[in-house]
């Protein structure tokens, strides 16, 4: 069966793509720049070089595939302009939409993030739970879920909506900032640390947007897709510093003079073409609580996480250390 991957390039698109090669799956990438592209030549793998913007590039890539895996996202880039999330999330999920339609594609895998839901109050949260963006890349990604249900439910194009808890494994850099801190004597954090963080295990990820690939759900569901539980911050960076084999005190500092000072950088900054020092995004990290309930994907989809919290951070950290990040 042939597939198209979007956003090889990135994390979770280019594992993927690797586990999809590894089943024996033909796959076929869009990517925009092929020198970021490191997966080594295969005989079931086919690049496409064009942009997701363009829809002639894009029916190129669609063009005789029968799933799509809509994986491609902008997650918080430094400096990107409000229209960078909005071209990226919703007119290419557009694009890949119609062309989808057009050459009347089997599967559309679209992933989404459990961040349009923001911070849960009552954990866990399921896929029922509150659509409340808190900023441009969660509202832009529940527009784009929002384009690909309701183009599902005028044209009948078979759907799946995946939403990932936060993303990790070797290879990812979002989480290397928690490992620096908890390698610390003193862990300084804002905030209480008694919020939940909710990882997913990046295979554990792509195998469970394979399961709905696979499976017999067309009708435009979305699923949590998370690990095998949550953990508090507290707990997660004690956990860091025993992997690390580091012995750090955990300093806590309040939120809210930060987190306001974030907003005022980013509306001076942001217009000007600045990368702002403080954004309020990485200061909800450490107050908005996420916690969600994964059993409606291990119910339908037959999803179960395979690597533990601990296993998952052990690997992520050897993987720091090779790469002298540590």
């Amino acid at each position: 069966m042939k597939v198209l991957v979007t956003g090889a390039t990135g994390f979770t698109g280019k594992r993927l793509t690797e586990i999809l090669l590894q089943k024996g799956y033909e796959v076929r990438v869009i990517i925009r720049n092929k020198s970021r592209f490191k997966i080594p030549k295969n005989g079931n793998l086919e690049i496409v070089i064009g942009d997701l913007k363009n829809i002639t590039d894009v029916d190129i890539a669609v063009k005789d595939v029968q799933i799509i895996f809509h994986v491609a996202a902008l997650y918080r880039t430094a400096g990107a302009a409000p229209q960078e999330y909005w071209d990226t999330h919703v007119k290419a999920t557009e694009n890949l939409l119609n062309s989808a339609h057009r050459n009347s594609v089997k599967k559309f895998i679209h992933t989404s993030t459990v961040g349009i839901h923001s911070h849960i109050e009552n954990p866990p949260a399921d896929e029922n739970y509150q659509i409340k963006p808190g900023d441009i890349y969660q509202l832009t990604k529940w527009e784009g879920e929002k384009k690909a249900k309701e183009f599902h439910d005028k044209t009948g194009l078979p759907l799946v909506i995946i939403r990932p808890s936060a993303i990790y494994g070797p290879g990812d850099m979002r989480l290397l900032k928690l490992f620096k801190i908890a390698s610390k004597k003193y862990s300084i954090i804002l905030g209480s640390g008694e919020i939940f963080y909710h990882m997913v295990y990046v295979d554990d990820l792509a195998n469970g947007l394979i399961l709905a690939a696979e499976s017999n759900i067309t009708n435009g569901e979305a699923f949590i897709i998370g690990g095998d539980g949550y953990i508090s911050l507290n707990k997660m960076l004690d956990l860091i510093s025993r992997i690390l084999n580091k012995e750090s005190k955990i300093i806590h500092l309040p939120a809210a003079p930060v987190q306001i000072l974030g907003s005022v950088c980013e509306k001076i900054c942001i217009p000007l073409g600045i990368d702002p020092p403080i954004y309020r995004r990485r200061v909800d990290f450490f107050i908005k609580s996420r916690a969600f309930d994964i059993s409606k994907a291990k119910k339908i989809l037959g999803y179960s996480p395979k690597v533990s919290l601990e296993e998952g951070l052990k690997r992520t950290a050897e993987w720091y250390k090779e790469k002298a990040m540590l």
